[in-house]
């Protein structure tokens, strides 16, 4: 994301410690990490909850008259997390840590608005059970690409390629409607995310390395973690229309 760089390319290497001082530096990375988690955890939790409780009521829920009847304000619900996004990215390294919380926090909040129609196009069973299999799914390629002991960053370079050759054909096909385009984008949306998961997860640890010990350990782990959320939700949106069965 914009001036968020991934260490890798600066070649940052590995502080050589030994002993005491190895320990301290896998204590600050378990540490590190274990904020990411909870940060990313969080957000999909708060996400979930708003979403459900936006979507309650059905044809007559606070949703359903936003996304039929909202005008304007639709458009600004779902174009609001992408705004929050690309401005982190740009001004993280301008903000207070404070600031940047509350900014993840209102996107994962904005995220629940945007994504509660999902209850009312996909039955509660068919989400849950997609939810958990992405759960499944993320735990083990997160832990993979962090314990993996190779460079996948030729492999990101190739996902990210994807990522925009998939948006390329997602806006095609709002013209064709095509079902058979439909199934095939999610095919390689679900693969694609998944290989960016554990390649995320690498690009994260490797940038403890270079922002251990400065200020910006708080705000690093923040955009970590919302890199995560972004593959995590893809992810499910993805695999959710192989999933889920329709209401």
């Amino acid at each position: 994301m914009a001036n968020w760089s991934d260490p890798r390319t600066t070649a940052v290497p590995r502080p050589a410690t030994v002993g005491v001082g190895e320990a301290a530096y896998d204590a600050g990375l378990r540490s590190y990490m274990l904020s990411v988690y909870n940060y990313m955890a969080s957000g999909v939790l708060l996400t979930g909850i708003v979403a459900l409780m936006f979507s309650m009521g059905g044809v007559n829920s606070p949703a359903a008259q936003l996304f039929m009847h909202g005008g304007i304000l639709k458009w600004v619900v779902m174009l609001a997390p992408l705004g929050i996004v690309f401005f982190l990215g740009f001004r993280v390294h301008t903000l207070s840590l404070g600031t940047a919380k509350a900014l993840y926090w209102a996107f994962a909040f904005v995220m629940g608005l945007s994504m509660s129609t999902i209850f009312l196009v996909y039955t509660g069973a068919s989400i849950a059970q997609t939810f958990f299999a992405t759960s499944a799914a993320f735990v083990g390629l997160s832990l993979y690409g962090y314990t993996t002991k190779r460079d996948l960053s030729a492999f990101g370079t190739f996902l990210i390629m994807g990522v925009v050759g998939l948006l390329i054909a997602i806006l095609i096909n709002i013209f064709l409607q095509s079902s058979v385009m439909s199934l095939v984008i999610s095919a390689i949306g679900v693969l694609l995310f998944a290989g960016l998961t554990a390649y995320d997860t690498q690009k994260i640890k490797s940038m403890y390395y270079a922002v251990q010990g400065s200020d910006f350990v708080g705000k690093s782990a923040i955009m970590g973690a919302l890199t995560l959320y972004l593959d995590f939700i893809n992810m499910f949106t993805f695999l959710l229309q192989f999933m889920g069965d329709r209401r």
